[in-house]
């Protein structure tokens, strides 16, 4: 008699993962969980650990702001590893880069300008300092109400680094025209010129190309 009889279908209920578990096998609690479960998520109604709750889309930032953030990490790394180290080998490693961006900075005045200036070095004081072409010290760009004078002996950061030479052409200063072109203190175009940099076994030279005033870093 029960031959005949329709069978029930018995479903065997699907099971609701946790979305704590769904998470950590990497799935999307609004995607991988029942239709049922899934419909009241994308419906707002059913948020009770706030899993499938509303989605903001934030703001990104741009590219600019992304490379302001790149440069004034770079400016306090600069200036933090010499503080963080007493090593002469990071000093001098410093003091070569920020020599060369000066030098750097004194040509693209010159060029910006129109007119002569330069970079006179003093070793006997480990300074050196940038000039207009009438012999005026510039303002430092960064550092306002003070001008353009860097001194070794007195930055502790840099304290450990002499400037054992400055040769251009037999003379202590380079000056660059209104092309970038070196020229050395006589005003005639600069044949060599270096800058020695020594901090206990460590040197670095500076180096500026004739003709092209190109500026390098060597050991």
């Amino acid at each position: 008699m029960y031959r005949n009889a329709k069978k029930e279908r018995v479903e065997t209920p699907m099971r609701r993962w946790p979305n704590r578990e769904l998470k950590a096998m990497g799935l999307h609690p609004c995607i991988e969980a029942p239709l049922s479960r899934q419909a009241s998520c994308e419906s707002g109604l059913d948020r009770p650990d706030g899993a499938c709750g509303l989605r903001v889309h934030g703001r990104g930032f741009t590219i600019m702001e992304i490379v302001i953030v790149i440069v004034i990490i770079a400016i306090a790394a600069a200036m933090a590893v010499p503080m963080m180290s007493s090593a002469g080998s990071m000093q001098i490693r410093s003091a070569a880069n920020a020599m060369a961006a000066d030098i750097e900075y004194a040509k693209s005045m010159a060029i910006s300008k129109g007119q002569y200036f330069s970079v006179v070095f003093d070793k006997n004081a480990e300074s050196y300092q940038i000039e207009d072409q009438s012999g005026a010290v510039i303002p430092h760009p960064v550092k306002k109400g003070f001008n353009y004078i860097v001194s070794f002996a007195n930055d502790r950061r840099l304290s450990k680094v002499d400037i054992v030479d400055a040769d251009f052409d037999s003379g202590s200063e380079v000056k660059f025209d209104y092309l970038g072109s070196p020229y050395n203190g006589a005003d005639n175009p600069l044949n060599s010129g270096t800058v020695s940099l020594q901090a206990g076994s460590a040197t670095r030279t500076i180096s500026v190309e004739p003709v092209t005033g190109y500026v390098s870093i060597g050991n």
